[in-house]
C-alpha cells in the first residue's frame, strides 16, 4: 500500500504519461517537477496550478492563497484569480469557522492583488479537520516564462532563505506542548512567527530574481523538504546537481525542532525558500539583488554533466543526496496518530 504523501516520483511520472491531455495550446503539462501547466492564450500564457492544504494549521486560508501563488511565481507569473474549495469537518463546523477562514483567504489575496473569483464550499462526512484547495491563474508574457525544466549545465543553484520555513511553523504550531520541554517556549513562540515571518510565501523572491535578471528555473521546495524539490529539479530538467550542505542555512528553530522529534530538516516540508538555478556569472548581482530586499540567499551548489542525480559534496567525494519517499512532517503525525 502507498503512504501518506506524494506518490513516488517513478509512480507519478509513468501515470502522467499514460494520462495526461493533449490538446496544441497546452505548452506545459503534467510533468513531475513542473510547478504549474501552462497554456497559450494567444498574446500570453496563461499559468494554473491547483494546490491543497492537508496538515492542520490555524490559518488554512492565508496560507492556501501563498501556497498557489508560489507555484505561479516559479514560473514567472503574476497571479491574477483564485478558486477555493472548502472541504470542512461534520460536526466541527460553525459560522464562526467558515468566516475565518473566508476572511484569511481574502486578506492574502488582496495583499498579492489576486481576485477570488469562485469555488466551493461544503461540510464533509469522516473530516477531521477543514482542507483547502486553492485553484490560482496568472499570466505571463510568452519570453518572460520560465520552466523548472531549464537548468543548464553549470548554473548554480542559489536557494533563498532557509530550510524548512514552512515545517517549522506547523511543528510550532501542531507540537508546541510536546516541544517546549525540550527547546524552550521563547524557541516556541518564534516558531509559531515562521508562517509570516521570514515567511512561506515565494512572490517577493521571485520577483526580485526575474527583475535582476533571466534565471534558467526555479522550482518551490515543499513535500518532501530541500531534499526532494533538488531530486524534483533534477528530474525536470535531465541534470546532475551537486550540493554542498554546509551552503544550506537551516534555522535555529529548525535544528532544535528536529533534534527533538528526530527528524531530518532536509526532508521536512518546505513553502518559503525558493531554489533558482542562474547563470554563473549572473549568481552575484542575483544575490545582491535579493539581500537588499532584506531576502538572504546563497549558492547552494552547481549543475555538472551527466543524468539526473541530486549529489551531495562530502571530504570524501559525492553520494547520494537521501531520499525521503514521504515528508518528515508526514511521518511524524502518522506515527502520533
Amino acid at each position: 500500500m502507498l503512504g501518506v504523501g506524494k506518490l513516488p516520483m517513478d509512480l507519478l511520472q509513468r501515470l502522467l504519461e499514460r494520462y495526461q491531455g493533449r490538446d496544441e495550446r497546452i505548452v506545459v503539462g503534467p510533468r513531475v517537477g513542473e510547478d504549474a501547466a501552462v497554456l497559450d492564450m494567444g498574446d500570453r500564457y496563461l499559468v494554473v496550478k491547483s494546490d491543497p492544504i492537508t496538515f492542520a494549521t490555524d490559518e488554512i486560508g492565508w496560507y492556501v492563497v501563498h501556497v498557489n501563488a508560489n507555484d505561479l511565481v516559479t514560473m514567472g507569473a503574476q497571479p491574477r484569480w483564485m478558486l477555493l474549495t472548502l472541504l470542512l469537518p461534520e460536526g466541527r463546523t460553525d459560522e464562526g469557522l467558515v468566516e475565518e477562514i473566508f476572511a484569511q483567504a481574502s486578506e492574502a489575496s488582496q495583499g498579492l492583488g489576486v481576485a477570488l473569483c469562485g469555488g466551493h464550499t461544503e461540510i464533509t462526512h469522516g473530516l477531521e479537520r477543514p482542507i483547502a484547495v486553492g485553484l490560482m491563474l496568472g499570466e505571463v508574457e510568452k519570453d518572460r516564462l520560465v520552466c523548472t525544466a531549464g537548468v543548464r549545465v553549470g548554473d548554480h543553484i542559489v536557494q533563498t532563505k532557509g530550510v524548512a520555513i514552512e515545517g517549522t511553523a506547523v511543528l510550532a504550531h501542531e507540537m508546541a506542548e510536546t516541544l517546549a520541554a525540550e527547546v524552550g517556549p521563547g524557541l516556541i513562540a518564534r516558531g509559531k512567527r515562521f508562517l509570516k515571518e521570514p515567511g512561506i510565501s515565494v512572490v517577493a523572491d521571485a520577483t526580485v530574481l526575474c527583475r535582476a535578471g533571466r534565471p534558467h528555473a526555479m522550482h518551490d521546495p515543499t513535500e518532501g523538504g530541500l531534499a526532494t524539490g533538488l531530486w524534483e529539479l533534477a528530474h525536470a530538467s535531465c541534470k546532475r546537481l551537486v550540493i554542498d550542505l554546509a551552503a544550506v542555512h537551516v534555522y535555529p528553530e529548525t535544528a532544535a525542532y528536529c533534534q527533538a522529534l528526530g527528524l531530518d530538516p532536509l526532508g521536512l516540508i518546505a513553502s518559503g525558500s525558493l531554489l533558482a538555478a542562474v547563470a554563473p556569472e549572473d549568481s552575484a548581482r542575483m544575490i545582491g539583488a535579493l539581500n537588499r530586499e532584506g531576502i538572504g540567499a546563497a549558492v547552494i551548489g552547481r549543475v555538472a554533466e551527466g543524468p539526473a542525480a541530486v549529489e551531495v559534496e562530502t571530504g570524501g567525494g559525492l553520494r547520494p543526496m537521501p531520499v525521503f519517499e514521504q515528508d518528515e512532517l508526514t511521518r511524524l503525525f502518522g506515527g502520533w496518530s
